[in-house]
């Protein structure tokens, strides 16, 4: 069933029973199941659409609805244009190619593509979830208007104030602030920057004055972390790494297991996996294709999807990318609800 529409009336942050929103996490770990078990416990759930047709997104949307009357959102990445040669391309196929032949696989396609992005918006504006959130750069101001339009609150991802200018320039209604200690990709509008030096309190901190309210994300993963954003003047949280080890969770075994107390011990920055800047477990992968790495997403993201499943399907952690935040090893196994109320303030 679809949502109503809501005219004007836009869904309030601030109205949450929880300040706290559990992350979209594409790539499998986001579930209309994990998501609906953080709404409906008063947080605030979110599918992720990255890298799933249109279809696939509205059926999931669908299979949330039915699982919960709560409020959920949805995170869609915003498509960006190629920069990266058909050279560098082929050069780091040719470094891969030995773990590829590990594993038995060929390499994907490294084409370049918009992830279904027109499809998406129809799909949006047709179900209108409470949320939407935009990842990599911000859309064109008549989206966010249309999106609104249908009473949808319209979150765009910042990593700077740059970038926060500009998500409001374009109308949207907050802002989720995301540190550099955040798992998974980094959601700069450009792709090659590196937050050096930066943290999630000094991003709240200079943001402070913008007058729209702040969901503070990276890093967060006890009750503790959460009344430390807030009292930096977050309206909210975002936290992924936390729910990676959710029941409800999508999350891959290898995955699961390697977040486990022991296993790894730091993480990493890296475009080895997908061409654009993601933390994640240091790994021997990262250790050996970083530096050789094109910037490139999506089409270094594609190249390795093959390899990425294969060492998912052989249990083979060191060839995985293993998306965490610097949190990680604060993080609990269980249902997403003890998740949930660990981390509320």
């Amino acid at each position: 069933m679809d949502t109503p529409a809501r005219g004007n009336t836009r869904f309030d942050i601030a109205s949450l029973p929880l300040p706290v929103i559990q992350a979209p996490m594409a790539g499998g770990p986001s579930t209309p199941e994990l998501a609906a078990a953080v709404s409906s416990r008063g947080g605030l759930g979110f599918l992720a659409a990255g890298y799933k047709t249109a279809a696939a997104v509205k059926a999931e949307i669908e299979a949330t609805r039915k699982l919960t009357g709560a409020p959920v959102g949805v995170n869609v990445f915003v498509p960006q244009p190629s920069m990266v040669s058909s050279r560098a391309l082929e050069e780091y196929a040719l470094s891969l190619a030995p773990d590829a032949q590990r594993f038995g696989v060929a390499l994907g396609d490294p084409r370049h593509d918009d992830d279904d992005w027109d499809n998406k918006i129809d799909v949006l504006l047709e179900k209108a979830p409470e949320a939407v959130s935009f990842t990599f750069d911000v859309p064109d101001p008549a989206v966010v208007a249309a999106l609104q339009q249908r009473g949808v609150c319209v979150i765009g991802t910042v990593t700077s104030r740059p970038e926060a200018v500009r998500a409001l320039e374009a109308g949207v209604d907050v802002l989720c602030v995301q540190g550099p200690e955040a798992g998974g990709h980094r959601g700069s509008f450009d792709a090659a920057r590196r937050p050096e030096g930066e943290s999630l309190h000094g991003l709240l901190e200079e943001l402070a004055d913008l007058g729209v309210p702040l969901i503070a994300a990276g890093g967060i993963v006890t009750g503790a972390d959460t009344r430390e954003a807030l009292s930096r003047g977050a309206a909210a949280v975002q936290a992924g790494t936390a729910f990676l080890r959710a029941d409800e969770a999508g999350t891959k075994e290898a995955h699961r297991l390697a977040l486990a107390p022991g296993r790894f011990t730091t993480t990493g920055v890296t475009r080895a996996f997908s061409g654009r800047n993601a933390r994640g477990l240091l790994n021997e992968f990262m250790r050996r294709h970083d530096g050789g790495a094109p910037e490139g997403y999506p089409e270094v993201h594609h190249l390795t999807t093959p390899l990425r499943a294969a060492a998912a399907a052989a249990g083979d952690a060191d060839w995985l990318n293993l998306w965490a935040g610097t949190g990680f090893q604060r993080t609990t196994a269980g249902p997403a609800s003890a998740i949930l109320a660990s981390l509320t303030p």
